[in-house]
């Protein structure tokens, strides 16, 4: 079967949650070798992105605007695959039987939390997905039930295909003085990672650092990531704090295994989130996690995690208090971590997806 995969997240410059998803997922499935392979860049991907082999070839195909549903829809037209596969956007307007990956309906609980425009895109495309894909992959159960609540999908279109698992486990921090210097961060500090826009919930993070700041008083708080929507606030509430809140921006793939390692917890307070790849990345770098319940987040932390109500600060506060506070707790986190996040591996993730491209494509048995 040739299967034709939208590659061009994959070679996003600064990846973050889907395209990093795109490019170990594309990867392991060419390592896999059961079929071929055209992947699709608007774009020259970087030398060496993935791995040469003689099952796959690379389609690079530029096109100024418009790109999915112009000049993809073209490819398909001109020389179509036997199948499709969009690991991170939206299916072309002119497609074959085509497998989809959804990976959220966030836009739909928290509308505020999005540009109207944003959003509008979003409930389309994502409507459109569902409509069309021969089969859909979600992320999680809790965005599979979404689809079939909010858009209406049969359930036996739906397969939930967990990501992997983007970082080995930190052994070694002799490079801890260069990230530090790198960056500008302090020594003691709580980790946040992800853009920074309202449906993070770090208004509410900030107002739970304030309290502790009191009894901590060389506790930092880093906020690492890019800039999102509506961020001045944060911003805005952050200087009230005296210097004790650090915004490192995007961290390179690099430098990500040492600012998770070197942190005394890692907070995820998300009103939502389709899986929750950061809390993955913190156990496996061996760091205690506190994150909220809400949406995919205890479906992929199990037993590995604290929990806390997202609306609530004082449970946020105390929460974070409870392993700053108590070294066995710690301790017990980072061993349960460590575990929770080998059952999170790239090769099984591309064998559960190539179940369901065959399935797609009518050779799966």
């Amino acid at each position: 079967m040739l299967v034709g995969i939208d590659a061009s997240r994959a070679s996003s410059p600064q990846r973050t949650g889907t395209e990093n998803y795109s490019l170990h997922l594309i990867g392991h499935l060419l390592a896999l070798n059961d079929h071929r392979y055209r992947l699709y860049f608007n774009a020259a991907p970087p030398p060496g992105l993935f791995l040469q082999s003689d099952n796959w070839e690379a389609r690079v195909i530029p096109f100024p605007r418009l790109w999915t549903h112009l000049r993809l829809s073209w490819e398909m037209v001109r020389c179509d695959p036997d199948l499709l596969f969009v690991p991170a956007h939206v299916i072309p307007l002119i497609h074959p039987r085509s497998v989809v990956t959804v990976h959220d309906l966030g836009y739909i609980y928290y509308p505020q939390a999005h540009r109207p425009f944003d959003r509008l895109y979003l409930d389309l495309s994502t409507r459109f997905n569902a409509s069309v894909a021969s089969q859909i992959i979600a992320d999680s159960e809790a965005t599979k039930n979404d689809l079939v609540q909010k858009y209406g999908v049969p359930e036996e279109r739906i397969r939930v295909v967990y990501p992997g698992c983007n970082l080995e486990p930190v052994i070694d921090e002799t490079g801890w003085e260069r990230v530090k210097e790198r960056y500008h961060l302090p020594d003691n500090y709580i980790l946040h990672l992800g853009t920074l826009h309202p449906r993070k919930n770090i208004l509410r993070l900030l107002e739970a650092f304030q309290s502790l700041v009191r009894d901590y008083p060389d506790l930092h708080l880093v906020l690492a990531g890019k800039k999102g929507w509506l961020y001045e606030e944060i911003l805005y509430k952050a200087e009230g704090l005296g210097g004790r809140v650090h915004f490192p921006g995007y961290i390179a793939s690099q430098d990500l295994p040492l600012l998770l390692r070197r942190a005394r917890l890692f907070i995820l307070p998300s009103l939502y989130e389709g899986f929750g790849f950061p809390i993955l990345e913190a156990m496996a770098a061996g760091t205690p996690v506190v994150c909220s319940n809400a949406s995919a987040l205890p479906e992929v932390a199990g037993d590995a995690a604290l929990l806390f109500d997202p609306h609530d600060v004082e449970a946020m506060r105390e929460t974070t208090r409870r392993v700053l506070d108590d070294e066995a707790l710690r301790a017990e986190l980072v061993e349960r971590g460590l575990e929770r996040a080998k059952i999170f591996s790239w090769e099984r993730c591309a064998r559960e997806t190539l179940s369901v491209l065959e399935k797609a494509g009518g050779s799966y048995e």
